[in-house]
């Protein structure tokens, strides 16, 4: 009797999380019984993410959610729903939020573990200090946002959305380099302050001081005197400059004197990362160590990714996306349906980093479309009812 309690017992443990799964839209059921895995369940499952989380991100995006709304939908996974709050921080939790740049939305909730992986968050772009129970929450809520952002990406991704998908990449350049994406991008500079900000922005030199490598082509003595930091910190600020991305991006739109009204397309990408003369010269160069990210706020090592994006800025159209790894060079190829309606457009190829502020790339795709072959029959020929195509 046992067995057949516990077989009944199991029995029904699996057809309960089937139908949660079939409810959140993870997997679908047939009338045989078998399971089949619907989009959201694949990205559920390929990120280790729990189908109550996956199934909130679709629920709650929209076309115009923008990097503050992600941030919210982020904050509310159901893995941060086990963050402890311990005697007193409710306290201290609000205290925190009070001197935060941006409001938290009028429903936070202290005592909820979402609010507090929401503040800890704001924390970390502000680089408010932090007590060290704090501080140990925080290593784990940004652990796991670095790996719930590419499923944001990729739900967005799957419902064509060009604009929220770009806000969600610049949300993990936020995460990884503890900053707010409207802030100095030189503020990621290891030991970068407002005072040598200003002295930057100060600066009479034939060129404005705005970016990573505009401080690596200074001089030593200028770089020397607008920084004014001692040996070791100008030593990390060398590890971090150097290992700053510098990608150079080249595309080709294959046949593109021959593209016809819904017919797919073909966008091949090449991406190469340039390397210092004095790197090239060495024979044993380690490969290896490029794309490993400098990142002195984030609490584990990190290699960069790449998003290769290709969309409609106007219509806020995302038509194809891939994620990449880079160490020197690398290839990729972005197919997508030409739009119906033949005519002129110009399109947008975004490169996209997972983990540094200021080295995103865009570059205008401009493509005619002409009428498809299958309407000029139509055209040519009343009686066709299917407009047979031909090669």
């Amino acid at each position: 009797t046992s067995n057949v309690h516990l077989s009944e017992h199991i029995s029904e443990m699996v057809e309960t999380v089937l139908g949660d799964l079939e409810a959140s839209k993870c997997c679908q059921l047939n009338d045989d019984g078998d399971v089949s895995p619907l989009n959201l369940g694949m990205i559920a499952a390929y990120y280790y993410v729990q189908y109550e989380t996956i199934e909130l991100i679709a629920a709650s995006l929209t076309a115009k959610t923008k990097v503050r709304g992600i941030l919210e939908i982020l904050s509310h996974a159901s893995e941060f729903g086990n963050l402890p709050i311990r005697q007193g921080e409710e306290k201290a939790l609000k205290i925190l939020a009070r001197n935060l740049p941006q409001k938290l939305p009028e429903s936070a909730q202290f005592q909820d573990p979402r609010t507090k992986a929401l503040v800890l968050l704001h924390c970390h772009f502000g680089r408010k200090a932090l007590s060290t129970d704090l501080r140990t929450d925080q290593k784990r809520v940004l652990c796991d946002s670095i790996n719930l952002i590419p499923a944001i990406v990729d739900v967005i991704s799957s419902n064509g959305w060009l604009k929220p998908a770009l806000a969600a990449m610049e949300l993990s350049q936020m995460v990884v380099q503890g900053l707010w994406n409207k802030d100095n991008v030189l503020l990621q500079i290891p030991h970068f302050t407002k005072d040598i900000l200003e002295r930057c922005e100060a600066h009479q030199g034939e060129e404005p001081i705005e970016s990573v490598f505009d401080i690596l082509t200074l001089e030593d003595d200028v770089r020397n005197g607008l920084l004014r930091l001692p040996d070791e910190k100008m030593a990390d600020v060398a590890v971090f400059c150097n290992n700053y991305p510098n990608i150079e991006m080249a595309f080709d739109v294959l046949d593109s004197d021959d593209i016809t009204a819904s017919d797919p397309v073909q966008i091949s990408v090449k991406l190469e990362r340039e390397v210092d003369d004095e790197d090239e010269e060495e024979e044993d160069i380690d490969e290896a160590q490029f794309g490993k990210v400098a990142a002195p706020l984030f609490p584990k090592e990190k290699r960069e990714g790449w998003w290769i994006v290709v969309g409609n800025t106007k219509t806020n159209s995302l038509l194809s996306l891939k994620r990449v790894t880079l160490q020197r060079t690398q290839k990729i190829m972005l197919e997508f349906m030409a739009p119906e309606e033949p005519g002129d457009y110009n399109l947008t190829l975004f490169c996209m980093s997972d983990s540094y502020l200021g080295c995103d790339q865009e570059y205008s795709v401009p493509i005619s479309v002409a009428v498809g072959e299958s309407d000029d029959d139509d055209g040519d020929d009343d009686d066709s009812s299917g407009g047979d195509e031909s090669d």
